[in-house]
């Protein structure tokens, strides 16, 4: 729906590329961009009208980074606890100075070499429009999780159960989602599936890459080339 949006307006440029991983897709889409400064935003996220007012006001230093507040939304109502608030993102930084990290999933600027300016107004973030979106984005997100540690990180059934347990319990009372009501016992439930997906999903891919490992150790042994992985076009 965003593209097809994007598309009634004669002033915007489409590009499309592979799912290269979010940080790796968004330097790619700032590489593309004819002006230096870029103002990272998501199809699920609007300014809100205060924000433009600052960024409008503001005498941009390209040796800065600008963070912004973000309000995430739920059924209407900002969530004010269960991890999603505070909740801060750096989105307009000089691409000549710096770039997003290249992190898979939650991916951020580099603000090594900048410093952090923050700005006060918000951005609007309504990234759950149903469950399905939940059941969708958990999917998704675990997957590229165990994508990226795969071979990095250990992992377990009984991880994924303890991280999940605590995801709940960091969520619901340390996070403080309990005072949101039936949200905050939704949202702090998703972190718990995705947390115990992502090291389930993770267990699965390291015990293939060792089993794969240890197959062409055995190969080597017999004296055979160890298998190679075909490409399928």
């Amino acid at each position: 729906m965003t593209i097809e949006i994007a598309k009634t307006y004669p002033n915007v440029k489409i590009h499309t590329s592979p799912f290269l991983g979010f940080g790796p897709l968004r330097n790619l889409a700032s590489s593309i961009a004819v002006n230096d400064w870029i103002l990272a935003l998501d199809s699920d996220e609007i300014l809100s009208p205060s924000l433009i007012h600052e960024i409008q006001s503001l005498v941009l230093d390209a040796d800065c980074a600008y963070s912004i507040p973000r309000h995430n939304y739920f059924q209407g109502k900002w969530i004010k606890g269960a991890g999603w608030h505070p909740d801060v993102v750096v989105r307009l930084y000089n691409k000549k100075r710096t770039c997003y990290l290249r992190q898979k999933v939650h991916e951020s600027v580099d603000t090594q070499n900048v410093r952090a300016i923050p700005l006060s107004s918000p951005i609007l973030h309504t990234p759950y429009r149903s469950y399905s979106d939940f059941l969708k984005k958990m999917e998704h997100y675990s997957t590229l999780f165990a994508e990226e540690h795969c071979g990095k990180k250990s992992s377990s059934l009984y991880k994924a159960v303890s991280h999940s347990f605590f995801a709940f319990f960091k969520s619901y009372f340390l996070k403080k989602g309990c005072l949101q009501g039936g949200a905050g016992f939704i949202i702090s439930l998703y972190n718990a599936h995705t947390a115990f997906y992502k090291y389930l999903k993770l267990s699965e891919k390291n015990f293939a890459a060792k089993k794969e490992s240890r197959s062409d150790e055995q190969e080597k042994e017999k004296g055979h080339p160890p298998h190679k992985k075909k490409n399928i076009f």
